[in-house]
């Protein structure tokens, strides 16, 4: 159903797909259970922007989830939860019994007065309830928003005040790696900053901590849940209404509240999900994104279980108790697709080969990349040294705003090149643009990566402020989506992402994207992550600043500006001398979001010397590494 088999078949199904998008998406929304079919597939109006799919068709989420399969599957495991503790034991959750449990939860937000329309703050680790939780407000039609249970108070406050949340489900506590993370007490430092419009909190109990409960606000999950039906009557959505809001950084400094409606989300994230993992029934799924971010959303949870699969949710983190964690977790559970981030992978290189050695990793078939763009050394270890030279790695594209993934070769059929996400997904057509926004056509081009045409689950707008949508993504270059990236698309018409626009350097004319300079600094033997940005520099424009973790120095017997020369002559050798950095910063670790994503806007700060305005720093995952970096750079405190 829906799945690509032969690179002659993706090929067919990419030019049906643009020669008749609506056609093509429409044969693809057969697969589902729609109480009322849609009367148009689309409509597309790009000066407000407006783009509408399967108008006035009627249907819910999770009946596509739940009752068009349980008949067949009922009995399948839905979820493996893996817990922070090895000693603890996991938890299969069939099809069944996730059901059961998204009703009878349902049911409690209803009892709750929470309706329809109602936005629903998610504040959990990852354990089931943040699934549950999901899913139980697609269920009753209210619009949820996940916010990562490691921002701070302030930053959940601001998400709370801007989409007005009626309610905030979340945990008396949180187990990462060997800390124990207080989590209601964030959630009620941020109330205390909030306007009021938050009438419930809902507790689930992980770690059992004492806490603060505000009577008549707050309720525990597991109290509300006793005595409550298993039976619940999905409600009837509008295929354009609103399924979620995510937020996401932007750089003003406020809250970017991304939407994504109903039906075209629905039929994107399944079709794509089959395709690029190329999931068969019986397969055993793990993606390692947290369900506070878009791949959470996307590919643990919705397109996953629309597809039937089995999908594994892991509450703890890669090095913890030990560096092979990810790997113990692949062979006892017998993981066959195993998609992470580029981040995550780099740190476990940092380890070297001695922690995969106690694993078979025979289980695997597919490795997957997301966040960034994956430097080449990092590709060639985890292709190498996980996938045993056997499993493809599909480097996949996309963005909290896209919805699912938009360039990535499919497991086992698209030929792969390191660095590379290789070809669109049919309905997705990709151009290439100069700064005039010119199309640049052909082959062995470079631009920013726009997208000409829509497709079911881009964002429909940014909640509360349509305009910002507007001059974000389709007021630069006039009738296209401006990704914000650039792209190289190659000889073979294989794309391959630079980075942000912003974060291409111009050298005396010359662009260069910040990941190709990193690629080749990350050569260099004792480097384990950089990352570069441009600086104002007064005869080339703009010079190379970078920021450089290393090993430690003292077991090399190197000076540091032994070890700079180093990474400048290698930099110079596998790019050429007009790529040297100007500078070079070693540093023990790079302002990161939780999503594993370099705050290079710091750094180019840093930079320039100008730290008068970082903006709220507490979100990152580790804030105190901006305080070591400005000291490092000379900058004053």
């Amino acid at each position: 159903m829906s799945r690509i088999h032969s690179l002659g078949g993706y090929f067919h199904e990419y030019q049906k797909s643009v020669q008749n998008p609506e056609a093509f998406w429409a044969s693809v929304a057969d697969n589902f259970y729609w109480r009322k079919k849609w009367d148009k597939v689309l409509e597309w109006n790009f000066e407000e922007p407006k783009a509408e799919w399967f108008i006035n068709g009627k249907l819910n989420i999770t009946e596509n989830i739940f009752e068009r399969q349980l008949f067949t599957h009922g009995d399948r495991t839905a979820i493996i939860w893996e817990p922070n503790d090895p000693n603890e034991p996991a938890e299969h959750i069939s099809y069944r019994e996730l059901y059961e449990r998204v009703c009878q939860f349902a049911n409690v937000l209803q009892a709750k007065g929470i309706a329809k329309g109602d936005r629903v703050m998610i504040y959990l680790p990852m354990i089931p309830e943040a699934a549950v939780a999901m899913l139980a407000c697609a269920r009753i039609g209210a619009i949820h928003s996940v916010v990562f249970a490691g921002f701070s108070a302030t930053a959940l406050a601001d998400r709370i005040k801007d989409c007005q949340a009626k309610a905030v489900l979340t945990s008396d506590g949180n187990y990462r790696g060997n800390k124990t993370i207080e989590v209601k007490s964030v959630v009620d430092e941020a109330l205390s900053m909030s306007d009021g419009s938050v009438e419930t909190v809902i507790v689930c109990q992980r770690t059992k901590q004492a806490i603060s409960m505000t009577a008549g606000r707050d309720h525990w999950w597991h109290e509300l849940c006793q005595g409550a039906s298993i039976e619940h009557k999905a409600e009837e959505m509008d295929s354009e209404d609103m399924l979620f809001i995510l937020y996401t950084s932007g750089s003003t400094g406020k809250p970017k509240g991304v939407v994504h409606t109903t039906g075209g989300y629905m039929i994107y994230t399944y079709y794509s999900f089959k395709n690029v993992f190329q999931y068969n029934p019986g397969d055993v799924y793990w993606c390692t994104a947290d369900v506070g971010w878009i791949t959470g959303h996307s590919y643990i949870v919705y397109g996953p279980l629309l597809a039937g699969a089995t999908t594994l949710m892991f509450e703890g983190v890669p090095t913890y108790p030990h560096p092979g964690r990810f790997w113990e977790v692949i062979d006892k559970h017998q993981v066959n697709q195993f998609y992470t981030a580029p981040t995550a992978i780099r740190a476990l290189q940092a380890f070297g080969l001695e922690p995969l050695q106690d694993y078979k990793l025979s289980s695997l078939k597919t490795l997957g990349s997301v966040g960034e763009p994956i430097n080449e050394e990092a590709w060639r270890w985890y292709h190498d040294h996980v996938g045993k030279d056997r499993c493809p790695v599909v480097d996949t594209w996309w963005q909290t705003e896209t919805g699912g993934i938009l360039i990535s070769p499919l497991s086992g059929i698209t030929p792969t090149k390191p660095t590379y996400a290789t070809l669109p997904l049919p309905g997705i057509q990709p151009v290439i643009v100069d700064a005039e926004g010119n199309e640049l056509k052909g082959n062995s081009v470079e631009g920013n990566l726009c997208i000409k045409f829509p497709w079911p689950s881009m964002l429909r707008t940014t909640y509360g402020d349509h305009e910002r949508c507007r001059q974000t993504y389709f007021a630069t270059y006039k009738g296209y989506y401006f990704t914000g990236d650039g792209v190289k698309r190659d000889e073979d018409g294989y794309y391959r992402i630079l980075g942000r626009v912003d974060d291409v350097i111009n050298v005396s004319g010359h662009r260069m994207g910040t990941a190709e300079v990193e690629n080749a600094i990350n050569e260099h033997p004792l480097v384990i992550e950089s990352a570069v940005v441009g600086f104002p520099h007064e005869i080339k424009g703009q010079g190379i600043y970078a920021y450089v973790i290393c090993e430690d120095l003292e077991k090399t017997q190197r000076t540091e500006e032994v070890l700079k020369k180093e990474i400048i002559d290698t930099v110079s050798k596998i790019i050429g001398p007009i790529a040297k950095p100007d500078k070079v910063l070693l540093v023990s670790g790079l302002p990161k979001t939780r999503s594993g994503k370099i705050m290079r806007r710091i750094l180019r700060k840093v930079a320039e010397g100008d730290v008068s305005s970082l903006g709220d720093i507490s979100t990152l995952l580790n804030p105190e590494v901006v305080e070591e970096i400005k000291t490092k750079a000379g900058i004053p405190a």
